[in-house]
């Protein structure tokens, strides 16, 4: 615990002395000087961070918590890296009395680059429920960032470092209304208050910083344009543009979905025609076996419905097909015993859950359609809107006509939350939140029709997870949106194309790929 504070009003006036004249002189330094200037404000910043954080805030056991705490420098191959942790309200609407969580962020730059003055990049994960790569060397769009950025790489709450919600953490609280209610804080609204938070407590002068969002972390991104554009500079959108209306969208986003999802089975299907039997088997197998389906190592259940989930991962992601199709190859055991039965193989059950992820980042189920609401319930959008689909994506009749099984893509449905061991214990919170109508806010489409802040954005044309129709209506209610339409990628482009997707978005800021 911290002893011997200062007096917060005997603090104060050490940060009041005005240095706004540094700014005025800054553009007639020279490289030297500005870097001089730079560190200059780091450590003012740091006193900064410092005083802030002598200045004791309790938690419910009376110990003191440090509002920022900066570690020091590692490396990685080709990177410098720096932790952060941050201590923010739960609830920023009612900051006194909420209780608070640990925000996690990773700050990194070049070799050598880490006392040179550079603007901050934000890069804000797809999700919900995901937390942030952890880099491993200099690389990727990162490699690419990192030549004029300084990138930080944030946990959203709940995930990571971030006060991980996981399937044991989450068994703290009790109450389903309990937990239902907690899980309301940790939607794109309260990310975009934890990023402003760091912001002005990171970045020197609390300047604006550029922000990328991938896929939710794009619909982050426009909730940041909506309600806090002060600090943006600039917006990087890959793979990540919601619909922006009001209520519940998920319905209108699984409608215009579906028809993706059937092309992408039929492409699959195309490449790998000898899967179109084995899938079958599978699916009969686990149809006829007890409580129609088998066991999966982690003590979930592996049914027909359950393994058309492998559409999620398999379907939308570049290499995808390839990896659904070596999973499938090794499906079965080999008959060692003569008159032995037939049963799935470890390596494919193994396989299976590796791939769903729920016993890690169980938020993306929990919170999935939540991220839709605006003023209104999802009412579990997908499985509604699947059983118009039906006809198509039943899998046992399909198996027992001879047509292709098909796969789902993104959507998130009621039997999961049984048939899933991760997620059985938050089935009825999970309820609760399908059945929530008071969602806040989550864009302003007067600040979108009035934004001044440069956007540029990759719009995947055949991307399985955000419609590309969908994507079109929004950005035509978005000020200074500029868009690059692509089929060169999937969803992941950010991630399979090295640094070309950034580099790309970048240059429709800067000049480099001016209108045409």
């Amino acid at each position: 615990m911290l002893k011997n504070h200062a007096p917060p009003n005997l603090i104060k006036p050490l940060l009041s002395f005005d240095l706004s004249f540094l700014s005025s002189i800054s553009a007639t330094l020279s490289p030297l000087q500005s870097a001089r200037l730079h560190r200059f404000r780091l450590r003012r910043t740091s006193i900064r961070a410092v005083v802030a954080m002598s200045i004791p805030k309790f938690d419910s056991t009376g110990q003191s918590m440090p509002e920022h705490v900066a570690g020091n420098w590692y490396s990685v191959p080709g990177l410098r890296l720096r932790d952060h942790r941050f201590m923010v309200p739960l609830d920023y609407k009612n900051r006194e009395a909420s209780s608070k969580i640990s925000i996690f962020a990773r700050e990194i730059v070049a070799v050598g680059k880490e006392e040179q003055p550079m603007p901050y990049l934000l890069y804000l994960q797809g999700g919900p429920g995901f937390e942030c790569p952890r880099p491993t060397e200099a690389s990727g769009w990162i490699l690419k960032a990192c030549e004029e950025f300084r990138v930080v790489l944030m946990d959203q709450r709940g995930t990571g470092l971030s006060t991980p919600l996981t399937p044991s953490s989450m068994q703290q609280i009790k109450s389903a209304q309990k937990l239902a209610d907690y899980l309301t804080h940790f939607r794109a609204d309260s990310i975009v208050n934890d990023a402003e938070f760091i912001r002005v407590r990171l970045v020197p002068e609390a300047r604006p910083w550029t922000v990328l969002g991938q896929s939710y972390g794009g619909f982050c991104g426009l909730t940041y344009l909506s309600f806090a554009p002060q600090g943006l500079k600039q917006v990087l959108l890959t793979g990540g543009i919601p619909p922006i209306g009001d209520g519940c969208t998920a319905d209108s986003v699984y409608r215009a979905c579906f028809e993706q999802i059937i092309h992408q089975n039929e492409k699959y299907y195309k490449r790998f025609p000898q899967d179109i039997e084995i899938v079958q088997d599978i699916v009969t197998f686990l149809a006829e076996s007890e409580a129609g389906g088998v066991p999966l190592p982690s003590g979930g259940i592996l049914t027909p419905r359950g393994l058309q989930f492998l559409g999620l991962s398999g379907l939308g992601s570049s290499a995808g097909f390839e990896r659904l199709h070596y999973m499938f190859e090794r499906a079965w055991d080999p008959i060692l015993v003569p008159g032995a039965p037939k049963q799935i193989s470890s390596y494919f059950l193994n396989t299976y859950e590796n791939w769903v992820s729920f016993d890690t980042n169980p938020l993306y189920a929990i919170l999935h359609e939540s991220i839709y609401c605006q003023g209104a319930s999802s009412r579990w959008s997908a499985h509604r809107v699947r059983a118009d689909h039906e006809s198509k994506f039943d899998a046992i009749k399909a198996a027992k006509e001879g047509r292709p099984v098909l796969f789902t893509g993104e959507m998130i449905f009621p039997w999961m939350f049984d048939e899933v061991k991760a997620l059985r214990p938050f089935k009825e919170a999970t309820q609760l939140l399908a059945e929530k109508e008071d969602w806040p806010p989550l864009y302003d489409g007067t600040a979108l029709k009035n934004n001044k802040v440069p956007v540029a954005a990759a719009v995947y044309y055949e991307d399985m997870y955000v419609n590309f129709k969908l994507v079109k209506e929004t950005a035509s209610q978005i000020a200074g949106i500029r868009l690059w339409i692509t089929n060169e990628y999937m969803h992941s482009g950010l991630r399979d194309g090295g640094g070309q997707v950034f580099d790309h978005l970048m240059g429709m800021l800067n000049g480099k790929k001016p209108l045409f």
